[in-house]
C-alpha cells in the first residue's frame, strides 16, 4: 500500500508497546496489545533510548536527545484527555464539543498563540527576552490548543500516541537524516 509516494511495507508492526520512563530518562518497550513501530527492521524513535544519540546526532555532531528540553512525565495524554472528559461532563458541554466545533476552536487558540509572536520579528529558543508573564500567557494559550487537539482526537476516534509513532516512522521514510540534513525542503523536491 503505498502513500504520497510512500510504501508502507516498510513500516512494520509488532506486539509491544512503549512507554516512557522519565526517571531514567529513556523510552521502553513493555508488553501490551499496542503496536512496537519498526522501520526497515531498524528500531523506531520509542524503541531508542532518549540518552543515546540516534543516527543523525551520532553522525554529525549535533546535540542529542539528552540535552535538549523535556516534558515532565505527567500528566500523560490520556490523563489529559480524561481530565477534559470529566471537565465536559460536569458542564453538560459534550453536545457543543463535537468534532467541527473543536476543531474551529483548536484553530482560533492557535490564532491567540500567533498573536503572542506577531511584531516580535524571530524569537529565540527558550524565550530569553519574555517575561514570566508573557511565558505564563504563552503556557496557558499552549496548553488550550493541546487540550483541544486531545479532546478532538477523542471524539474522531485517533489514538493520538499511536497516530504518533506512525507517523513519525512514515517521516523517517520521507525524510531520511542521510538525503535531507540541513535542508528544508519537502520531501517531493528530493532526488534519488
Amino acid at each position: 500500500m503505498a502513500t504520497n509516494g510512500i510504501n508502507d511495507s516498510r513500516i512494520k508492526c509488532g506486539a509491544s508497546s512503549p512507554f516512557v520512563d522519565n526517571s531514567h530518562s529513556r523510552v521502553a518497550a513493555g508488553p501490551s496489545s499496542h503496536s512496537k513501530i519498526q522501520l526497515n527492521g531498524e528500531p523506531g524513535p520509542a524503541e531508542r533510548f532518549h540518552g543515546e544519540p540516534g543516527p543523525a546526532e551520532r553522525f554529525h555532531g549535533e546535540p542529542g536527545p539528552a540535552e535538549r528540553f523535556r516534558f515532565s512525565s505527567e500528566p500523560t495524554v490520556e490523563d489529559i484527555r480524561r481530565m477534559q472528559a470529566e471537565f465536559t461532563d460536569e458542564r453538560d458541554w459534550n453536545q457543543f464539543h463535537q468534532p467541527r466545533n473543536l476543531l474551529l476552536a483548536l484553530v482560533g487558540e492557535v490564532g491567540e498563540v500567533s498573536e503572542l509572536f506577531q511584531w516580535r520579528g524571530e524569537v529565540a529558543e527558550g524565550l530569553p527576552d519574555w517575561t514570566e508573564p508573557e511565558r505564563e500567557h504563552l503556557a496557558q494559550e499552549l496548553s488550550d490548543v493541546l487540550i483541544y487537539l486531545v479532546e478532538l482526537a477523542e471524539k474522531c476516534r485517533v489514538d493520538l500516541p499511536r497516530a504518533v509513532l506512525r507517523k513519525m516512522a512514515l517521516n523517517r521514510v520521507k525524510y531520511p537524516a542521510g538525503k535531507v540534513h540541513g535542508s528544508a525542503k519537502k520531501y517531493t523536491e528530493y532526488k534519488d
